[in-house]
């Protein structure tokens, strides 16, 4: 699969790259939390590299042109049934691409990588809104309010005595509710999620306005996260300071904004779209394992 996937690039023109996995700088996303090491002539702090996106993204700035690259990444308090504070990633950009074609090149890669080993219906496409609505029974689920969204996870039958944000209850929903029902004989794309999820990417004119962000769903499991790339590097730097607060409220570690991929923003990133899809997770859907560990040689229990 991992030749499969370096034929397929090949075939396209994207070309194969390799960024470090050691930095002085860590993502700032309150749901991620990087692993800091330390060390004689190693910055401090350093952390390995949760996704290969900020570097990659410099790359882009100085002119690489379409890329992609086949690398370790690290997550802390990420270790379960479909995690490994370890794993492989496939990520890729795409200038000149928005999210619509990126869903579309997707579900050609996975198409070409699990052909061998499974045959899969038209991939189907949801709103974030309308998998909610479909899957949870929430009605205009981005207008909905928190208690609302409250009385959706009561009815489901979730137990929940942390008191969630807005945001978090959806994303339990999501997790609980809505992706497991996702991509049983096809690939389920879910696309357009709300603003306060956006991440990386950028807004799409409303109304409502959206996140040009998709998530890509097989046999229950989230495969892949995509976006149609922010290239606004002071709301990037608002979005990392709102990041930061979040996490401050939350009494979660500060991690340092990444200035150099702030500047390579600021200095002029092409118009693309990215994403990055867990490769040991793909491998054990090929398998039909029924965890991430049977897709893997080496897991954090036997490294």
């Amino acid at each position: 699969m991992l030749a499969a996937t370096r034929e397929f690039f090949a075939e396209r023109g994207v070309l194969e790259v390799e960024t470090p996995l050691l930095s002085a700088a860590a993502v700032t996303d309150p749901q991620i939390e990087s692993l800091r090491v330390s060390g004689r002539g190693l910055p401090a702090p350093a952390y390995l590299a949760s996704s290969p996106e900020f570097a990659m993204k410099r790359l882009l700035a100085a002119g690489s042109g379409d890329i992609y690259q086949i690398c370790k990444a690290f997550r802390d308090e990420e270790r379960g049934r479909w995690h490994n504070p370890e794993f492989t990633l496939v990520e890729w950009y795409r200038v000149g691409f928005d999210d619509a074609a990126l869903m579309q090149e997707v579900e050609a890669l996975i198409a070409h990588l699990l052909g061998p080993y499974r045959e899969l219906e038209a991939a189907e496409r949801l709103s974030h809104a309308a998998a909610l609505e479909r899957y949870a029974g929430i009605v205009g689920a981005h207008g909905a309010s928190h208690a609302e969204l409250d009385d959706a996870v009561r009815r489901h039958g979730i137990v929940c005595t942390a008191d969630l944000s807005r945001d978090a209850t959806i994303d339990l929903l999501m997790g609980l509710v809505v992706g497991p029902q996702l991509g049983h004989g096809s690939l389920s794309f879910i696309y357009d999620y709300p603003v306060s999820q956006a991440a990386l990417a950028r807004l799409k004119p409303g109304p409502p306005p959206v996140a040009a962000r998709f998530e890509c769903y097989l046999d229950g499991i989230e495969l892949a996260n995509g976006f149609h790339e922010l290239t606004d590097a002071a709301l990037q730097r608002a979005r990392f300071q709102h990041d930061l607060e979040v996490r401050r409220g939350r009494g979660q570690f500060l991690p340092p904004p990444d200035e150099h991929l702030l500047a390579a923003i600021e200095a002029g990133m092409p118009d693309c779209a990215g994403v990055a899809l867990g490769f040991d997770r793909l491998v054990a859907v090929a398998l039909r394992a029924p965890q991430l560990a049977d897709g893997m040689a080496f897991t954090v229990g036997n490294a």
